[in-house]
């Protein structure tokens, strides 16, 4: 009851408290962008509600990896089916539905799945130079699947010399965290001279297995509890008595990532960049699945995700200060490796079957812009063709024998293709009180896989083939009333093309009761939505920002059952499993709104509170409505901040609403295994952390997360979140 009343007292503060920004007001709306159309931009000439991250709020958040970045945000929610994973959920869409786009590079490729996804938290946080994230369809500049909005990450840049003496910089960072015995370094150099520079990242993180928290006031003692594990013991597969089930055992694992970026400036308006990226893992085990049961008992004595392998390359050429058709000339081409594994072994079983995928990607962007008087005109072309081979082995850990099992993916590997022009508009109508934002793009999406081997499925068909195109685009106005409020009434149309998930992936659910099945005839979803926006300022004491909006997606891809043969079952190992696959539903809608209000109460001391809300359906083959997967319950943060000559502090609090069972997608990724009875609780979290800067070279900060050390899952998520969670972090630079 005590834990009811603090939140609903937190939520009832959201309009008497605000954040830990340091900029005013001011500065806030004449900050640059760069995400909303490719070239920097006033971020009051947007009208799509954009979210700046910068590098000292990074290093302030000390985050363990860049999901958990996202999620202290406060706006974006994020799911977890592991320790070592983070999915954002941005306006309802996950995963394959929103885009992520590092260094003009977009990472989406051809197996991002409509589940949820891991790999952003191959993103190191440490090299980070700032984070945008846009809210809303982003498909104008970004193409498919940025359909609930795009994330954009920006890495540290080399540095040249401005006075003829080598630029030599070295940042060092070494931070430890308590809940699962985090020991992170990382440390950045920079040598620049006058026309070269280089830049070279390393971060290596190693976490052991998490600590959940202790404290359960919501009634469900049994939930995150890990009572006993497997453990192979001479040979024999042995269930294991936890000596303490607050330690989720069987969580921890090890990251290494690496950045380096060499700069060739051939004059004032002329520049080249080659960027090389590299991140790798252990095995990380897939925690969630490891808790899963059968019979009562454990069930998998083994089930972990491969080393997670991202390879990076990318060359980009940048001129500015053009006196030609245009002004500035952003151009590259990049290529990325991506491998990925699951590994799964069943208690008792001696086979190990190990399911990989390697996807190489290759792409080129051309973006141009030209400023006439009132009018900035971005136009651009993009592409990326993604090739993925699957393979599949079952290996007897005891003789070490291999053969062929079923792939996750077509056997005869798959090719998709991306390709689009594009043209961003942005006219002051009114110098920048009256702005008006427009943009159109035509993509073209192609895709073909290959069925060969039908030993395991008895599949009707022997390829996968599609051609899609799409058109799609934006329009609003952003409208300044004096100097005190601001007004956006946008809307945009998005759009995502099936990709070789979607319609070529059999796996079988978590529960172990559905199987999913290639649907070949699956159709691009789209979506229609619109924004409105109102913010209330006074010059660099009060900032009141409210967005709404409402999105309907046609032909939307879900989750249902389905039929192979005419039947809606398969035996698969030895069950009678349901058939289930991803088809296109007719139509559903989503909407929620956002309110975040910012206070600078006196000089050194502001507050902050920020509260989403989603809404979201879709209708069945019966029109029936049927609650939409991914859709998360209220959420949100609400924070105080003093900062004073060296010394920083913030005290706040995050928190969740319900998830009731009733409000779980029944087909989708929503995890009801993993819920309690009625669903997922509501929760808060309260949290302090403070800094020190020694000197100009030296900082030292200091946290503790959590500290009522509350039990709590996240909905939709497999693993508890961390309990009481000490951390310390120092920080140099030289």
């Amino acid at each position: 009851m005590q834990s009811k009343r603090i939140y609903i007292l937190l939520c009832a503060a959201l309009p008497y408290v605000a954040s830990a920004q340091t900029d005013s007001v001011s500065v806030t709306l004449n900050e640059t962008v760069i995400s909303a159309n490719k070239f920097d931009e006033k971020k009051k000439n947007i009208v799509q509600p954009i979210q700046v991250i910068k590098q000292k709020d990074i290093h302030w958040m000390m985050p363990q990896n860049t999901g958990l970045l996202l999620e202290q945000t406060g706006n974006v929610f994020v799911q977890k089916s592991q320790l070592g994973g983070s999915s954002p959920v941005i306006r309802g869409f996950e995963a394959n539905r929103i885009q992520l786009v590092i260094d003009g590079v977009r990472m989406n490729n051809a197996v991002y799945r409509a589940g949820h996804l891991q790999n952003v938290i191959t993103v190191d946080n440490n090299m980070l130079e700032r984070v945008e994230v846009l809210y809303g369809p982003g498909s104008t500049l970004y193409g498919s699947d940025a359909l609930g909005g795009v994330v954009v990450f920006s890495t540290l840049k080399p540095k040249l010399s401005l006075d003829g003496k080598a630029n030599v910089k070295v940042n060092a960072m070494l931070r430890y965290s308590s809940a699962n015995n985090e020991m992170a370094g990382h440390a950045d150099f920079n040598i620049g001279g006058k026309k070269v520079a280089s830049l070279t990242s390393v971060t290596y993180s190693k976490f052991g297995d998490l600590r959940k928290g202790a404290n359960v006031t919501n009634g469900y003692d049994s939930l995150g509890m890990r009572y006993d594990y497997v453990e192979r013991v001479n040979g024999v597969d042995s269930i294991m008595v936890s000596d303490d089930p607050n330690l989720q055992k069987q969580s921890g694992y090890s990251q290494v990532d690496i950045l380096e970026k060499l700069l060739f400036q051939q004059s004032d308006k002329v520049s080249h960049t080659l960027n090389l990226q590299y991140s790798n893992s252990t095995d990380v085990p897939r925690y969630d699945r490891l808790t899963d049961r059968k019979g009562g008992k454990l069930r998998w004595a083994e089930w972990y995700y491969g080393p997670q392998e991202r390879l990076m390359a990318a060359y980009q050429f940048n001129a500015v200060n053009l006196n030609g058709a245009f002004d500035e000339i952003k151009a590259g081409v990049n290529y990325q490796a991506i491998e990925e594994s699951r590994n799964q072994r069943e208690r008792g079983k001696n086979g190990l079957q190990s399911r990989v995928e390697n996807i190489g990607v290759l792409g080129y962007n051309v973006d141009l812009r030209k400023k006439m008087g009132r009018h900035e005109l971005t136009v651009g072309t993009d592409g990326q063709n993604n090739t993925v081979k699957s393979t599949a082995t079952e290996k007897d850990i005891v003789t070490g024998e291999s053969e062929a099992i079923d792939t996750r993916y077509p056997d005869g590997g798959s090719t998709m293709f991306l390709g689009a022009v594009y043209a961003q508009h942005i006219f002051k109508i009114i110098d920048d009180r009256l702005v008006l934002n427009d943009g159109v793009r035509l993509s073209y999406v192609s895709l073909n896989s290959t069925f060969n081997n039908k030993k395991f499925y008895p599949f009707p068909y022997n390829e996968a083939s599609q051609q899609n195109t799409a058109w799609s685009g934006n329009l609003g106005l952003a409208f300044m009333l004096g100097d005190n409020w601001r007004f956006t009434l946008g809307g945009a149309t998005g759009f995502r093309a099936p990709n070789v998930d979607d319609i070529g992936k059999v796996f079988e659910t978590a529960a172990g009761e559905q199987l999913v099945v290639p649907n070949p005839d699956l159709k691009p979803e789209y979506t229609y939505s619109g924004d409105l926006g109102i913010s209330f300022f006074t010059s660099d004491r009060i900032k009141v920002d409210v967005n709404g909006f409402y999105t309907l997606v046609r032909n939307a891809m879900v989750m249902d059952k389905f039929t192979l043969n005419g039947e809606d079952s398969i035996d698969y190992e030895g069950t009678p499993t349901a058939i289930v696959a991803q088809q296109n539903k007719a139509k559903a809608y989503i909407y929620g709104m956002n309110a975040a209000i910012t206070v600078k109460i006196v000089k050194g001391l502001s507050l902050y509170s920020t509260i989403n809300y989603t809404y979201g359906r879709f209708f069945d083959a019966a029109n029936v409505e049927v609650p939409m997967d991914h859709i998360p319950p209220l959420f949100g943060k609400t924070s105080i901040m003093y900062g004073i000559n060296n010394v920083n502090a913030e005290f706040y609090a995050m928190y969740n609403g319900w998830k009731r069972i009733a409000e779980y997608n029944p087909f989708g990724e929503d995890n009801q295994q993993y819920a309690t009875v009625d669903g997922m609780p509501s929760w808060y979290t309260l949290n302090l952390r403070a800094g020190y800067k020694v000197n100009k070279y030296l900082g030292v900060q200091f946290a503790v997360e959590n500290i009522l050390d509350q039990s709590y899952r996240v909905f939709a998520s497999g693993i508890n979140a961390p309990g009481r969670n000490f951390v310390i972090s120092v920080r140099g630079s030289f």
